[in-house]
Order: structure tokens, then sequence, then C-alpha cells
């Protein structure tokens, strides 16, 4: 079936199944929840409880665990096509739910030897369990790359303290994969992956959350004090984790979420000019050369995330395939195009709405569209991106062939 990625922006997406059951119409469910108390959940910045219910509900939390373990073995490209959906009802409910899967694809693809890992991937069938992630940290400025806190092993226990300027939903997760250095004499890159479960651990607030969109991630700053045993580090040391799965797993759901977000608000500068069409004897509105705009740059933005899921789905085959120089930069620009050209999407539908989108409340209203999508261009932030990319692409060829 054709993903929903490549349907049109004001019909409800079709979603490309591989082997799920009723993947679509489950999703749907949890659309709607979502959508029912987006704005509630935006204006009282709280996390999004009824999304998650029903996501529970619809057992969709686990959908990428393997069958063997219980699950389902959806696929990447299956997760970002909810991620959009989603994405068009409530970008804080689309955002906790690409988080949550990003951990889940780093313990499907990281622990297939762990005996602790493949339970607590049972578990999470079983219970429909929801995992943050923590991978900043006030002393290294936002580098995920670099940890300030250590792993420190006492025979078969462990234990870490860390303090995150960020952590999003930490306080209602059931479970934190965290970061930290190996040893304490291990550099701040030599990083390891921990996984906890609530019982494992301690949050003392730090830092509030109070900021423009995406305010229901509820994206609080703790010190993280954490305890188990050694057998809950991941085997693969994070630099492995980070190339194979966290920044391809991590900008491809994020940008299905920037997707939906504009996909939402094209949807509703449509029906604007539309309405002003019918009420005016046919003629358009003064705003509708933005809607063409819009609807433009909408397609392009698909069109690009639809291309890199395929790029994706190829090169996961292999570690090789995801280690290669030319699909990490993809990846890493995917990123910046996808955020800036949702935000510019967003930006040409609220024009076309004139006064109704810049207005607060109202069917036509793209405000919470347009600060939820402000965020996507800070989250690890685009410059820091662009600079770190400048010196790989001087070894990236440019094709020769267009379709190359």
């Amino acid at each position: 079936m054709k993903s929903a990625l490549m349907d049109t922006p004001d019909r409800i997406p079709t979603l490309c199944v591989t082997g799920t059951e009723n993947l679509k119409g489950r999703a749907e469910v949890v659309a709607a929840a979502a959508a029912e108390h987006g704005d509630a959940v935006d204006r009282d910045a709280r996390f999004p409880t009824e999304t998650f219910a029903a996501a529970r509900a619809q057992r969709l939390l686990g959908m990428m665990v393997p069958v063997e373990l219980g699950g389902e073995g959806a696929s990447v490209s299956d997760v970002v096509d909810v991620c959009y959906m989603l994405g068009r009802a409530c970008a804080s409910s689309a955002m906790i739910f690409a988080m949550h899967q990003i951990m889940v694809a780093i313990l499907v693809r990281h622990t297939r030897n762990s005996a602790w890992h493949r339970e607590l991937l049972q578990r999470l069938i079983a219970e429909q369990l929801l995992f943050a992630s923590s991978t900043t940290e006030n002393q290294t400025g936002g580098d995920v790359r670099a940890s300030a806190c250590v792993v420190e092993r006492t025979g078969t226990r462990m234990a870490l303290v860390k303090n995150a300027t960020v952590m999003s939903y930490g306080a209602e997760a059931d479970g934190i994969l965290t970061t930290a250095r190996r040893s304490a004499d291990s550099a701040s890159s030599d990083q390891v992956l921990v996984a906890f479960l609530k019982k494992d651990y301690e949050l003392e607030r730090i830092v509030d959350w109070d900021v423009l969109g995406m305010r229901g991630t509820c994206s609080t700053g703790f010190t993280l004090r954490g305890q188990g045993g050694v057998e809950q580090i991941l085997p693969d040391a994070y630099e492995k984790i980070h190339t194979q799965s966290m920044v391809p797993v991590a900008h491809l759901t994020w940008s299905g979420v920037w997707t939906g977000i504009a996909a939402g608000a094209v949807g509703r500068a449509r029906r604007f000019v539309r309405g002003a069409a019918r009420h005016g004897s046919g003629q358009l509105p003064p705003g509708a050369a933005h809607l063409t705009r819009a609807v433009m740059s909408l397609r392009a933005l698909r069109g690009s995330v639809a291309s890199a899921l395929q790029h994706y789905e190829i090169a996961a085959m292999t570690e090789d395939g995801l280690a290669a120089l030319e699909f990490q930069t993809a990846m890493n620009l995917l990123k910046v195009n996808s955020s800036e050209s949702a935000i510019e999407t967003v930006m040409s539908a609220m024009q076309a709405c004139g006064l109704s989108g810049y207005r607060n409340s109202g069917e036509f209203s793209i405000c919470r569209s347009l600060r939820d999508v402000l965020s996507s261009s800070i989250m690890i932030n685009n410059d820091r991106i662009l600079a770190n990319a400048a010196s790989a692409l001087l070894l990236v060829d440019i094709p020769a062939l267009l379709r190359d």
C-alpha cells in the first residue's frame, strides 16, 4: 500500500504496512485521541495522557519489536507514517511517540545477544512500556557525543548520576535509556548506553519546561540517579549505536513529525481558501497564492522524507551501509532540510489563512502548528549539523547523472 507521506495532505493517510495487523485503523484511533486533546495539551503544557492511553490500548508502543519476541516486526517506515499521522493531530504526541520508537529501534538492533534486554523488549510488549532518553548534560553544551557522567561499577552492580538539562517526558516514562562515560578513566566520547526501568532511578527536577511550542513533551531538566546490574548496559558502544540507529532513526521519525505538522497546517489552509471562494462567488481570497506555495513545499517535503526512508531501508540491511559517509551525511542533511521546509510550509499556510490563521483559536488557526514546528531547527541545532557536515561533504562526490 502507498505510504502516508505520499498521500494527499487533506486525506486520512494510508500506511505502508509490512505485516502488521490493521495498523492504519489502530493509528487512526490514536490520532483521533491526540487531535481531540491537542489544544488542552498545548495550553496546559501537560503530558498527552489520552494519546498514550490510546496507543497502549492499540498496542502501538511495541510495533517494531520482532515477531519472535511477541511484537509485530513493523519497519521504521511504518513508524514514520504513524509519526506523520500524529503530527497532523498533536505535535507533542507525535514527538513523544517518535522519541520512544527511537529507543525501541536501538534496543532491537543493538541487544540481540543480551538476555536482559530481550526480556525488556518482551516486557515492553506485555506492559506497553514507554521509554524516554537522556543524552544531554549541562556540562557538555548539548553535544550528545560527549558525557560528563560516568558509570561507576561495583562488582556486578553499577550506578550513575547525570544532570540532564532536557529530558522529554522523563517523569511520565516507564524507563529511560541514558548515555554515560564507560568508566572514570574514559574519554568523554567513550560512551555506553544504559537502560533503566522506573524502579531503578530517581529524578530531581532542576529546570522547568515553559516554552513556545512542543509544550506537551514536558522536556523538564532533571538530575537522574540510577542504579542496577551491569547487564543493563547495552553491549554495543554508544559510538556504534549513535551512527547506526540514533541519528538515522531520529532524523527520519522527527522528519515524519514535522511533515505531519506541515500537512495539518496545509489542510486547514485549503479548507479556508475553499470556504472563502464559496462565499466570494468563486473569487479566490488574496492569500490563495500562498496556498499554492504551501502545497508545493509540502509535496517536496513528503517526497524527500519518503526517498530518505527508502535509502534507510536499503542501508539498514548491512552495518557498512549504515556507516557509509554518504548515508550519514544524507541523514544529517535530511534533518536540516525537513525542519527548514516544514517551517516554510507552515508559514505559507498561515499567510494563506490571513488573520484567521493568525488567531490563537478558531477552525483555521495555524498558531499551534507554527509554534510547534519552530522547535525543529533547534532540536540538535541546524547550525551545529551544517558545520559538522562541511568537512564530510568535501569527500562526497557530486553525482554525474540526475538519477545517480
